[in-house]
């Protein structure tokens, strides 16, 4: 077992003004700034923001494009493929199957990419042991 590399600071050992009694808690919780500027930390939110942004970006435009194609565009999205089903209804659904791919899509990256660097974190920071 080793030390948690984030220490409280003297600062958070310290008997706030105003509290009677100090909570024991106070003087094990981490130093969150110093987790904030590790290396870790930093590589996890960068990691995260290069799947989040360019996937909400995507599919932004995706909603986009269907929403003018609907406004502007009634002979192309009239246009019957099969039946009654047209192109707008099958855009529509495929709106909500792209929804679903991008969840499944996040969970899989999370497990795999995030959590184990989540998991890194919180050992060097000596949370969640109890």
């Amino acid at each position: 077992m080793t030390k948690p590399v984030w220490s409280p600071t003297a600062e958070t050992s310290e008997r706030p003004a105003g509290r009677e009694f100090s909570d024991p808690r106070d003087e094990a919780e981490p130093d969150y700034r110093a987790i904030q500027q590790s290396p870790e930390f930093l590589r996890l939110r960068r990691r995260l923001r290069l799947f989040v942004f360019p996937m909400s970006a995507a599919f932004f435009f995706w909603y986009m494009a269907f929403a003018l194609l609907s406004a502007y565009a009634h002979a192309f999205m009239s246009h019957k493929l099969v039946g009654e089903i047209n192109t707008g209804t099958v855009l529509g659904l495929m709106q909500f199957a792209s929804t679903i791919a991008i969840v499944l899509t996040y969970q899989r990256f999370a497990r795999k990419k995030l959590d184990p660097e989540v998991q890194r974190i919180n050992e060097l920071a000596g949370v969640g042991k109890e």
